[in-house]
């Protein structure tokens, strides 16, 4: 059994240790907000938190996850009001929607770290989060309107 902390929650999990990260989250928790893209750590569909550090979800091993804080999109707001959630609405981001939970999953770890990012620091941070859909202009619009509305401006 492997013990992860995963939204908060403990959870147990019967898996081998080289197991991807992704398909626990998935198949074992049921959390299928997360999303596999590529399966090789190229698209950041797949983005997830451990300790606060944006990680491709499908290129970490379960047991890399044990004694770590891990954060799905289904954790980082209990209602789905996180600033870049409702942001993303906002700026009607979505069109397919499949990047969408690896794209604010990453543009969150960059907003923890810097509320006040410039338009270069957010294509930087957000470089390797692949959208089909192209749309990369309301995505960057997006997190700074968050990041704007994280400083209470």
């Amino acid at each position: 059994m492997i013990n992860l902390t995963i939204n908060g929650k403990e959870q147990k999990v019967d898996v081998a240790g080289d197991t991807p990260l992704l398909w626990v989250i998935r198949e074992h928790l049921q959390m299928t907000g997360t999303k596999f893209g590529c399966g090789a750590g190229l698209c950041g569909s797949c983005t997830v938190h451990i300790n606060g550090e944006a990680v491709r979800s499908c290129q970490t091993a379960v047991s890399e996850a044990v004694g770590k804080k891990v954060t799905t999109i289904e954790g980082l707001d209990s209602k789905g009001q996180h600033p870049l959630q409702r942001a993303f609405v906002a700026e009607q981001v979505p069109q397919c929607g499949y990047c969408q939970s690896g794209q604010i999953m990453q543009a969150a770890a960059l907003l923890a770290k810097n509320n006040d990012p410039s338009k270069a620091e957010i294509v930087e941070h957000m470089n390797g989060n692949l959208c089909r859909c192209m749309t990369y202009a309301r995505i960057q619009r997006a997190i700074l309107r968050a990041a704007a509305d994280m400083r209470g401006v």
